[in-house]
């Protein structure tokens, strides 16, 4: 093994094997853009698509029987009579003036009407704001 390591060394530090090096170098680059390019360019190739629950294909908000809807759906007289929110991605549910859900962004808020409502969607109530 150590033989073929010298023998490779050698030949890498050689301007042949250099020359050589560069060739397979700018191919393995060419194919490599090559092929991504096909990649990008195939019909059955559509990109990402990005689904979040509560949409339907065409990416507009769909309510379920019962269901509670985000912040993307409610209009603000809607969430003038709600009184708990939650993190659409969290666990927690807060009081409306709790100060410990301040840092919610408001896109990610739900928003609902009782404590109930929150806690069949799978939320608890936050410590820091009982």
């Amino acid at each position: 093994m150590g033989k073929i390591k010298l023998i490779v060394a050698n030949w890498i530090r050689s301007d042949q094997g250099k020359d050589i090096l560069t060739v397979l170098i700018i191919i393995l680059v060419g194919l490599g853009s090559f092929g991504l390019g096909r990649l990008s360019k195939t019909a059955q190739n559509e990109g990402l698509r990005m689904e979040y629950l509560g949409q339907d294909l065409s990416g507009s908000l769909i309510e379920a029987p019962g269901s509670v809807l985000g912040l993307q759906n409610q209009t603000g007289a809607d969430i003038d009579n709600k009184k708990f929110f939650a993190s659409s991605r969290g666990k927690k549910y807060y009081p409306i003036g709790c100060s410990a859900g301040k840092s919610i962004k408001q896109s990610n808020r739900i928003y609902f009407e009782t404590r109930e409502a929150a806690e069949t969607q799978g939320y608890e109530l936050s410590t820091s704001c009982r």
